[in-house]
């Protein structure tokens, strides 16, 4: 009897240790953890910002009024690889985009205005995938959205 109160002393005591444990790594810090993000206005006008991740890794994004006005941004991730956005206006004066990714893949948004006056869209993906979308306009006023994609 005196080895089962042994016995259910010590598996008390390593429950209540171990329920213990976590409590005491949050107070020392183990498991806090935070993320922030620092913007700044360049010297063109256009907001930057400093991401630091949960791990400690930093990433910029530099944002950058082109000649036409509209927002072209680099983001440079923690292992120093860049994705880069393009924004220019199409021949129809809608804004396209060009995304080049960090490993080299190129995406496209091109926009065109239908002869309903709404805007379409049509994306390229960066292995070949085509996604389109196809705005109406029915008899009473209300909009109606037509999505195709195309897989590579």
């Amino acid at each position: 009897m005196n080895a089962r109160k042994s016995m259910a002393l010590a598996v008390a005591a390593l429950f209540s240790a171990a329920m213990a444990l976590p409590a005491a790594a949050d107070a020392e810090g183990g498991k806090t953890r935070t993320h922030s993000v620092h913007r700044s206005k360049g010297a063109d006008g256009a907001v930057d910002a400093a991401r630091t991740g949960r791990k400690g890794n930093t990433s910029t994004v530099d944002r950058s009024k082109g000649a036409d006005g509209l927002t072209d941004k680099v983001v440079t991730g923690p292992n120093g690889k860049t994705a880069t956005t393009d924004r220019y206006r199409g021949s129809d004066g809608l804004v396209d985009k060009k995304v080049t990714g960090a490993k080299g893949g190129v995406s496209t948004v091109d926009r065109s205005r239908g002869s309903d006056g709404l805007v379409d869209k049509t994306v390229t993906g960066p292995k070949g995938g085509v996604g389109a979308v196809d705005r109406s306009r029915n008899a009473d006023g209300t909009v109606d959205k037509t999505v195709t994609t195309t897989r590579p």
